[in-house]
């Protein structure tokens, strides 16, 4: 998962051999040019998820951050994520897995048609964008180490899986995210490309809901950060803001600390229908300027 340009890789994780070999160098190369001529077939940055290659470290890692987060979420998560993780059969005693009768997409499709779909590491935003308007989110299928528990900088199954895919299940988050993507094909301008990263920053990863008069955790980065997840909703440092999408839109971030800006949603519906006057507005603006080519 990811929309940050490169072939990075993990090379502190215990099954970094996942994600090596001609499949996925092949995947990430696809991924790396996607758009340019000849290479439109958004398909095939996808890979196989070879479950056989985790370890057994690497499912205590799974259950390790699972009981974590499990102790924690049940009363500060939102109930839209909760209600999402039991729909799809999110376990503690293993990985998820993305294909077959027990695979997380086998009870997701029906709900919502969204898909979980594997990929080698970080895709550049036109095929993290792609991915989204077709309705399949890219996974990263290797796991933090137990060395890293706390904090990786890069996403993870965990982070992809257990933070993202519950919210996938609901069909108001589930229409926005679609929608974002399409929005987000729909423009090369620089100034939109950095506002609906902003936007995806301070809502699908780093966001807060209210519910029931209290503020609850959905974003990715915080429900899947033991200690994250704490410092959003406790801490005096954080500032806690109303959501507006322009002014979240505005709102510069940093990836490497706690975020010290957070905005608070007051229902999903409230986002989608923010993203839907956005993407109208992208479409007026690419016609306008094909009117004027």
């Amino acid at each position: 998962m990811g929309m940050t340009e490169g072939d990075k890789k993990y090379s502190g994780s215990l099954n970094h051999a996942m994600i090596d070999g001609p499949e996925g160098h092949a995947a990430q190369e696809y991924a790396n040019h996607f758009g340019e001529p000849g290479r439109d077939d958004i398909t095939k940055v996808y890979i196989r998820q070879r479950y056989d290659g985790y370890t057994a470290e690497n499912q205590q890692s799974w259950q390790t951050l699972y009981d974590r987060q499990m102790a924690y979420l049940p009363e500060h998560a939102s109930e839209v994520y909760l209600r999402g993780a039991r729909a799809i059969n999110l376990v503690r005693d293993h990985i998820p897995y993305l294909e077959g009768p027990k695979s997380v997409n086998h009870f997701l499709a029906p709900l919502t048609g969204w898909q979980s779909r594997a990929v080698p590491g970080y895709l550049p935003a036109k095929a993290f964008f792609a991915c989204l308007a077709r309705r399949e989110f890219p996974t990263t299928v290797v796991i933090r180490p137990k060395e890293s528990l706390d904090y990786l900088p890069e996403p993870d199954i965990f982070h992809d899986i257990f933070g993202h895919v519950p919210l996938h299940a609901d069909p108001v988050f589930a229409d926005f995210l679609q929608t974002y993507g399409k929005a987000a094909l729909l423009t090369d301008d620089p100034y939109h490309t950095e506002r609906l990263a902003r936007l995806f920053w301070f809502t699908v990863e780093f966001g807060l809901i209210r519910e029931g008069g209290k503020v609850k955790l959905y974003g990715s980065g915080l429900i899947s950060s033991p200690g994250e997840s704490k410092h959003a909703l406790t801490s005096d440092k954080v500032d806690r803001r109303p959501f507006d999408l322009d002014t979240v839109c505005d709102t510069g971030f940093e990836i490497d600390h706690y975020q010290p800006i957070l905005y608070v949603l007051e229902s999903f519906e409230q986002l989608r229908d923010a993203m839907n006057s956005y993407a109208t507005r992208l479409i007026d603006s690419a016609g306008k300027t094909a009117v004027h080519a």
